[in-house]
């Protein structure tokens, strides 16, 4: 899962990285030069319902009849009730041949253009969109010649109708050039977009159930985006005038679907927020987009005879209901990034670019009327940013969390297993302790007496024979202090007297071994505990660093203070262990030791947690191993 995450995210830069290239290919203009531009020509509306005028009877209708418009002061709308109109373009005196008439801005569904008597262009739509840019090829001799455009718009929801800006004329490569680059920029991020959207839906297949809506919900985020960016233009429905109708519902499916995908994603991320009103917003969005989606389908399915109520639903009310939305995400994740959560900041930071990009490009086109409207674009490469840096953000923790609840449950196994294996001895040590230590005692007793009445060499074969009843009995004291694991004659204990005490006992053990103990104590040390099992428990882990060392060993015991705890550090420069056999310390019947039960190590893990204390092994093979036992400090 892993390996996935960090693929599709690298691949994901990739991709944005290569569109910040290609952004550049955005608009392109001709230089500001008013003789190459027409800003003036007369239109003649057509009233509707009346009947339809042909060209040849505009063609010698009077000058009263025509409207005149400059566009460099206004551009009349279409009075009510009209639906279509003729436009009437005269040329200017062209000098050269090769040249080009475009008009980048013209409102309509159906358009004719008539020049020398004869239709050039021709474009009918059965669909409602109505943004369209015609190029057309002159030469010298059309100087002064009239150009007649009849354009329909039956989109009632919509008053715009005929050109809207001035039309320039140029050389016709150059221009030719404009009409097929405008708006390259936005299909190219689009699809880019569109690629990245389905690598992280693709890669959602390998997480886990809790991350898959996470994922999705982002790469429907980013898939409706990058459809909005492919089917906003004019391009694609001028190049694929066939399919038109299909964009156009791609499109209005796309903007109804992105802001219930934003809600959820932003959930899954920050949670339900104050008073769950991002899970409200979002169940009301959800319904509301769906509404509008039927309300659609039964539009088209109606031939549009409820295009106004449908406008009115999935623009008018819908556009209120985005901003609406908008300014919830940005209130919460702004009051979440004062409280300085990181993915709040992330969120806020790539909207607040977005947002400033955008209003950046409206102020360009009203106050400077700039048609090169890209800003917007680099914003929207921060805000997906953000969003993918936020999903990867989640999965990374997700992982994080993953790998803590894996070790946290091996070692909750692994004290299960303890628990079980000393619940198991305790039972063991409980039913036949008594009953094996007293036969002990006997036997021991019968061979002292015949050890007295026997020669040396034999007595040698006694003594021999003791010890190994002694060892017996030991193992035998293991099993009852592990059977009763009871506490008892608790007092408050100062570590230090304890360590000292402890030291005149072990220090004759560790120099027949060829080491030595050095104590560096801490004085006001002082706990709750038993000073014979405390002494016990020391004495064991001790006795374990002895027996690791060789000639010229040290044993360090040191004791100290840390915050409410104290500290007992018990380091040597023996043996060591391997990480396999550190793992397993305090098992029953485990031990290092050719002799060794497992049970002394065992008793003393008992000892310190029935003290509330805690212990821990750091060893090195070869290097020695380092003990740190905790107790709750005491005053």
């Amino acid at each position: 899962m892993k390996g996935c995450r960090s693929n599709y995210f690298r691949t994901t830069i990739l991709i944005v990285l290569f569109m910040c290239v290609l952004l550049p290919y955005h608009t392109y203009g001709l230089d500001e030069d008013r003789s190459n531009v027409i800003t003036e020509w007369q239109i003649m509306w057509i009233e509707e319902g009346k009947d339809s005028v042909d060209y040849e009877d505009v063609k010698s209708s009077s000058s009263v009849d025509w409207i005149h418009v400059d566009s460099l002061k206004s551009i009349p709308a279409p009075p009510q009730g009209v639906s279509s109109a003729w436009i009437k373009i005269t040329l200017p005196v062209l000098q050269f041949n090769n040249l080009g008439l475009y008009i980048s801005d013209i409102y309509a569904q159906n358009i004719y253009i008539y020049f020398y008597d004869q239709v050039v262009f021709k474009s009918e739509r059965n669909y409602l969109f109505d943004e369209n840019r015609i190029l057309l090829s002159m030469d010298a001799e059309d100087s002064g010649k009239s150009i007649y455009i009849w354009v329909e718009n039956l989109n009632k929801s919509n008053h715009s109708l005929g050109i809207d800006r001035e039309v320039q004329v140029g050389n016709y490569k150059e221009l030719l050039f404009i009409y097929a680059k405008t708006d390259l920029g936005s299909i190219m991020l689009g699809s880019a977009y569109t690629l990245i959207a389905l690598i992280i839906l693709l890669s959602s297949l390998f997480l886990a159930k809790k991350q898959i809506w996470l994922s999705i919900s982002l790469s429907i985020v980013i898939l409706t985006m990058g459809l909005l960016f492919i089917t906003a233009p004019p391009y694609v429905f001028i190049f694929f005038e066939e399919y038109g109708a299909i964009f156009e519902i791609i499109f209005d499916v796309g903007l109804l679907v992105s802001i219930p995908a934003l809600l959820i994603f932003f959930e899954l991320i920050f949670g339900p927020s104050y008073f769950s009103i991002i899970t409200k917003l979002r169940k009301f969005q959800v319904s509301y987009s769906l509404f509008c989606i039927l309300l659609m389908i039964a539009n088209i399915l109606a031939s549009y005879q409820f295009d106004a109520l449908n406008y009115y639903m999935s623009v008018s009310l819908f556009g209120i209901s985005m901003i609406i939305v908008f300014l919830v995400l940005c209130i919460v994740a702004i009051h979440r990034a004062i409280k300085k959560n990181v993915d709040a900041i992330i969120f806020s930071s790539g909207f607040f670019i977005f947002a400033l990009t955008g209003l950046a490009d409206l102020i360009r086109f009203y106050s400077f009327d700039a048609q090169n409207t890209f800003l917007w674009r680099w914003g929207s490469i921060c805000f997906i940013c953000s969003l993918i840096l936020l999903l990867n953000r989640n999965l990374a923790n997700y992982h994080k969390q993953m790998k803590n609840n894996a070790s946290k449950l091996e070692k909750f196994s692994y004290q299960l297993q303890r628990s079980e294996k000393m619940e198991i001895i305790s039972e063991l040590a409980a039913s036949i302790a008594h009953e094996v230590r007293n036969p002990l005692q006997v036997t021991r007793g019968f061979l002292q007496l015949f050890a007295e009445k026997t020669d040396i060499k034999e007595r040698e074969y006694m003594h021999l024979a003791i010890l190994e009843l002694d060892r017996a009995a030991n193992i035998i004291t293991d099993f009852l202090t592990f059977a009763k694991p009871q506490l008892e004659g608790v007092a408050i204990l100062d570590v230090a007297s304890e360590l000292k005490h402890i030291e005149g006992i072990i220090v004759p053990l560790a120099n027949l071994q060829g080491g030595k103990i050095e104590l560096e104590l801490d004085s006001n040390l002082h706990i709750q505990g038993n000073s014979a099992k405390f002494k016990q428990a020391i004495i064991n882990i001790i006795k374990n660093s002895i027996e690791a060392i060789h000639v010229e060993g040290i044993i360090i015991v040191r004791a100290f203070r840390f915050q409410d705890e104290v500290i007992i550090e018990i380091k040597d420069n023996g043996e060591g262990m391997d990480p396999d056999g550190l793992n397993r310390l305090g098992e029953p019947y485990f031990s290092t030791k050719i002799k060794g039960t497992g049970l002394g190590l065992m008793v003393t893990f008992g000892i310190i947690e029935m003290m509330q204390g805690r212990i821990m092994f750091n060893s090195i093979k070869g290097e020695g191993t380092e003990v740190l036992i905790g107790f709750p400090a005491s005053q």
